[in-house]
């Protein structure tokens, strides 16, 4: 019986498109249960303070509408496209992220209430539209980083040439959204040494720019208090009931609400004004209540599947490009995906990051589904997936509609050098 099932997996796993149908239905189970979850954890505070238990939840879905929408346009764009974006973009986003710094330290946290252009620590608010230009840079610099490395070549085992431009400009990069976010900071670290060491950068390389890191953000947090506060209450929360460790315990007591099976969907008491952030930071403490241990199971079934076809696809990718970028796409959304989990669960510090597909936020969720729709147009470019897309030879409607049909596999002599000697 068990033979039986391995080889069913299997045969389903070596057909051409399985990486393509996996990540689709894994990134769509997600979203759809985060739109669940997020009109669950939002209905009562939106009715008390619209009337309307609606209100929040059309707003995420017009949010998931757009992401969509990029989804589909991030799946149609070609490799080559997205190497000659990733310098303009980011230059965008280090622009960004100074105007920001400089804004929220001019405005000192206030914003405009003219209607014009205003900021705090993380969003940049144009009239109603608000967006967080660190979500913008965590897809710049992946892009960036991944093409900066396949033109090195060979190069990337010379700390000279790895180091200039590379460094500066990342460290530059990270400091500017370390300086107001430190978690969003750790997931660019996590990507960016990430990628380094699928692209075969040697390791005492690595080893140093780990140190470096962990001495930066030793820094940022010793600089500012309420971080220092969020790390000494991380091991003690009740002797912070009142300050940083509330928002901990109300996350503990839902999570312990839950059992196995939860109270029930919609059927939340946390949600009633006890757990700050519900909806967002801690959405997956308001999954544990309602759907209990059994829920959650299902949600970290999902995102493994998802790594597991990130990974697949960097390592099935003929093109170096191709294989970089998905290893860093699924560095970062499981690097994000821990962090969040990790800190409602009380196994590291919260850093106040949202979690992937799920929690409520606009700019983040549609980043993620653009990032996944890259990543849906690179599975589709997989050798065996273009040979069989291209005998299949679908209609001018259909490809118009959906995709075009990838680039043909590359034979051997026309494939570029594969700047690792790493299997991702």
């Amino acid at each position: 019986m068990r033979s039986g099932f391995t080889e069913l997996l299997r045969g389903l796993l070596d057909r051409p498109l399985a990486s393509y149908y996996l990540l689709l239905s894994s990134s769509a189970l997600l979203l759809t249960i985060g739109l669940v979850m997020v009109f669950s954890a939002t209905m009562v505070e939106s009715y008390r303070a619209t009337g309307d238990p609606f209100s929040v939840i059309l707003q995420q879905v017009i949010w998931a509408v757009v992401g969509l929408v990029c989804f589909w346009v991030a799946q149609r764009l070609p490799a080559r496209t997205y190497r000659a974006l990733s310098r303009p973009l980011l230059v965008v986003a280090i622009l960004l992220g100074l105007f920001l710094v400089v804004m929220s330290i001019a405005q000192d946290g206030s914003e405009d209430p003219s209607g014009g252009i205003a900021t705090d620590n993380l969003w940049i608010h144009i009239g109603s539209v608000q967006f967080q230009p660190a979500e913008i840079a965590k897809f710049a610099l992946l892009l960036w980083a991944a093409d900066s490395l396949v033109r090195l070549g060979p190069r990337i085992a010379s700390w000279r040439d790895l180091a200039i431009p590379m460094f500066p400009i990342a460290g530059l990069l990270m400091i500017i959204i370390g300086y107001a976010d430190l978690g969003t900071m750790l997931i660019i670290v996590a990507m960016f040494i990430g990628l380094l060491w699928a692209s075969g950068v040697p390791l005492r390389i690595l080893g140093v720019l780990f140190g470096t890191a962990l001495v930066g953000s030793a820094l940022l947090i010793f600089f500012e208090g309420y971080r220092m506060e969020r790390i000494i209450s991380f091991s003690r929360p009740e002797d912070f009931a009142d300050t940083w460790g509330y928002q901990a315990i109300q996350g503990y007591y839902a999570i312990a609400d839950g059992g196995w099976f939860g109270v029930g969907l919609g059927e939340s008491r946390q949600k009633w004004e006890w757990l700050p952030n519900g909806h967002n930071d801690f959405i997956f403490a308001l999954i544990a209540e309602e759907l209990g241990v059994v829920g959650c199971l299902v949600i970290l079934a999902l995102f493994g599947v998802l790594v597991f076809t990130g990974f697949r696809i960097a390592r099935r990718s003929d093109d170096p490009f191709r294989a970089l970028v998905a290893a860093g796409v699924t560095i970062w959304i499981a690097g994000q995906a821990f962090i969040n989990i990790g800190g409602v669960l009380g196994l590291i510090p919260m850093t106040g990051v949202p979690l992937p597909f799920i929690s409520d936020g606009g700019t983040a969720l549609v980043v993620v589904l653009a990032a996944i729709g890259m990543l849906a147009g690179f599975a589709r470019a997989e050798p065996d997936a273009a040979q069989a897309l291209r005998a299949r030879n679908p209609s001018r409607l259909v490809r118009l509609l959906w995709a075009p049909l990838p680039p043909a596999p590359r034979s051997d002599s026309e494939s570029e050098t594969v700047p690792s000697t790493r299997k991702t």
